[in-house]
């Protein structure tokens, strides 16, 4: 990992936060990404020397273009950004409002998009890749009830990747699929599910269980990191479109 320079896009908590953490922690040069700056800013400090927190609302064109070009001055450049951003409404499909639907995709796909225009001409230049964090229920598994806004954008995250990469081939576009995850305690926990409704998500988890969507086996944050890892350390003239790490489980 030593000289790649990486930007993690949804950094303060969960899966980006561990990710960049522990790419930082592992040799990488890193730029932490996200809206809440206190946050950013403990977990550069757990990252270490040199790790940057830079603010940044993927939902603001501009927000977004002064951070990659902020990370990418204080980096040097950049080699690989990671988009770990996303939001995720648990309802009904049918009490999805139009607001509800315009915040999520905002988010999941127009914020992801934003963020790989931002950094395309960084990435141009140094021959480097970006990966976005997929979702099973997207890719490989039928779509879990209440949570249908959640699929339908990362689903559409999967066609926008599919895009760029027709668009722009001189850069690596990567799909990475990741299941159940023990992230870690605190803001390395996933805040995924904190404004979710708990009545509903009691209803709603025995439906899941019994579908074969959730299970009680989960992987280490540790194997995600050796995975990421190996993907970064891809040259310029290896593409990797899709990059699936789960639990050992049958889907």
């Amino acid at each position: 990992m030593t000289k790649k320079r990486v930007v993690v896009v949804g950094a303060s908590t969960g899966l980006g936060r561990c990710l960049g953490i522990g790419l930082a922690q592992r040799g990488a040069d890193v730029a932490l990404l996200a809206r809440t700056e206190a946050k950013l800013v403990e977990a550069a400090k757990e990252a270490g020397p040199g790790t940057l927190a830079i603010r940044c609302d993927v939902t603001d064109e501009a927000s977004v273009r002064a951070a990659i070009d902020e990370a990418a001055s204080g980096l040097g450049g950049i080699d690989t950004v990671l988009f770990a951003a996303a939001i995720g409404e648990l309802r009904r499909i049918e009490d999805l409002d139009a607001e509800t639907w315009h915040r999520v995709f905002a988010t999941n796909v127009v914020g992801a998009s934003l963020a790989t225009a931002a950094a395309l001409p960084h990435l141009q230049a140094s021959g480097g890749m970006i990966a976005y964090l997929s979702s099973l229920a997207a890719s490989l598994t039928s779509p879990w009830p209440g949570l249908a806004a959640y699929t339908v954008t990362k689903a559409g995250l999967d066609k926008l990747i599919d895009a760029w990469r027709a668009e722009h081939p001189e850069v690596g576009f990567t799909r990475l699929i990741v299941g159940e995850c023990g992230g870690g305690e605190g803001d390395a926990m996933s805040h995924f599910a904190m404004e979710w409704d708990p009545d509903l998500a009691a209803e709603l988890f025995p439906v899941w269980e019994a579908r074969g969507l959730i299970t009680d086996k989960l992987m280490d944050v540790a194997d995600l990191l050796d995975a990421v890892e190996g993907l970064l350390a891809c040259g310029p003239t290896a593409a990797v479109p899709t990059l699936a790490v789960i639990p050992r489980r049958t889907i």
